[in-house]
């Protein structure tokens, strides 16, 4: 069987850190270890339409931005296929399919769902392509026989639905779809990286993010007011390690080779650590390293992004022809689906054939009959 990747990400603006540490860097990694027959990275417009549905511009708009921040941290489409959701029409029919095996009650069981329904104070209002998002991504992963997708913690969740939706579907209509597994960081610092606030999750949204594009100033200026411990006032204050965004962030990027770098004074992260619990070490200490260590990493992901800038006709062609390639891939799945299903009616032969018939007049007629469906099928 071959080994697929499918993963992708909402165009709802710039991409961050979050995303970078939580799929993207890995996705590169996957991408140029030759393990992996196909990989497919999805731009999710039609996702993100379903919480925005009022201002498609917005969704419209940042789907160049995304695709930028995909070339910019070395996705290759020369090995990977970039691609657009809402062009692949044959999505949306499968989503419909799937969604005769999944129940009202288990999407709302769905963990991710209710949060993200929380977050965005839907209650009762919330959209139902929204409510729906579970069933839609098991039709984005199963279309393209996806046996890998490397995401975030956040989405074990909808990883399990899909897997249960697959399950199901092969149950009834016979092995037909691929079972998928979820990819997770390897660092566990890297599974839900907090905002620059505190909060528990980095989001467009909440406005606390450091974007893969942000200039080397604004990169300065967030991490400078990022929340620490509020109760290390001063520099002799023993402080909290837990909690403090700074120490999540270097546990995530930082290295020994940072140490020695930018803060010879300590050999690892472990030793800054031990200092800041017993007292005598600064925030603002601390956080300058992080810049450092940060600016470190975005500065060739913004020289890349800067040169893919200067040809944006040439990132739509790559859209363009990422996005046949999926096209292709995912009416292959489709029509096995219908022939799984036995609703690909025009290509059974053995159907069309099998209709009464008494004279060789009526056994010709009907062999003329199915070569042309097979000509208007073609």
């Amino acid at each position: 069987m071959s080994k697929i990747i499918l993963t992708g990400d909402r165009p709802t603006g710039r991409l961050h850190l979050g995303h970078y540490v939580g799929s993207l860097k890995r996705r590169v990694e996957l991408q140029n270890s030759g393990e992996f027959d196909k990989i497919f990275i999805m731009i999710a417009d039609a996702q993100a339409l379903t919480d925005n549905a009022d201002n498609p511009e917005k969704v419209r708009q940042n789907i160049i931005e995304v695709a930028l921040d995909y070339l910019s941290v070395g996705i290759d489409p020369a090995k990977t296929n970039i691609f657009i959701q809402s062009q692949i029409s044959q999505l949306t029919e499968l989503t419909f399919y799937y969604m005769n095996l999944v129940t009202v009650s288990r999407l709302q069981r769905n963990p991710t769902v209710k949060s993200e329904i929380q977050m965005r104070n839907f209650e009762a209002s919330i959209p139902v392509g929204f409510f729906t998002y579970p069933i839609s991504q098991a039709a984005d992963i199963t279309a393209f026989k996806a046996t890998t997708v490397p995401v975030g913690e956040d989405q074990e969740p909808m990883l399990e639905q899909a897997r249960e939706i697959v399950r199901k579907f092969n149950a009834v209509y016979g092995e037909t779809l691929i079972e998928p597994q979820i990819l997770l960081p390897d660092n566990k610092a890297c599974f839900r990286l907090p905002g620059t606030d505190g909060k528990a999750k980095m989001s467009k949204s909440l406005g606390n993010c450091i974007y893969l594009s942000d200039t080397p100033e604004d990169v300065k200026k967030k991490v400078m007011s990022m929340y620490t411990d509020p109760d290390h006032i001063r520099v002799e204050d023993p402080g909290k390690i837990e909690g403090n965004c700074v120490f999540t962030y270097l546990d995530a990027f930082s290295t020994e080779e940072d140490f020695k770098e930018f803060l010879p004074d300590y050999k690892n992260l472990d030793e800054l650590k031990e200092h800041y619990r017993r007292g005598g070490l600064g925030d603002v200490k601390v956080k300058k390293f992080l810049n450092n260590v940060l600016q470190k990493q975005l500065e060739p992901i913004r020289q890349r992004r800067h040169e893919y800038e200067k040809d944006i006709p040439e990132v739509y062609h790559i859209l363009q022809e990422g996005t046949k390639v999926a096209f292709a891939e995912a009416q292959q799945t489709l029509n096995e689906v219908k022939a799984a299903m036995k609703i690909n009616y025009f290509d059974d032969a053995e159907l069309i054939k099998s209709s009464p018939k008494s004279t060789a007049v009526q056994t010709k007629s009907a062999d003329k009959r199915l070569q042309r469906c097979k000509i208007l099928n073609e």
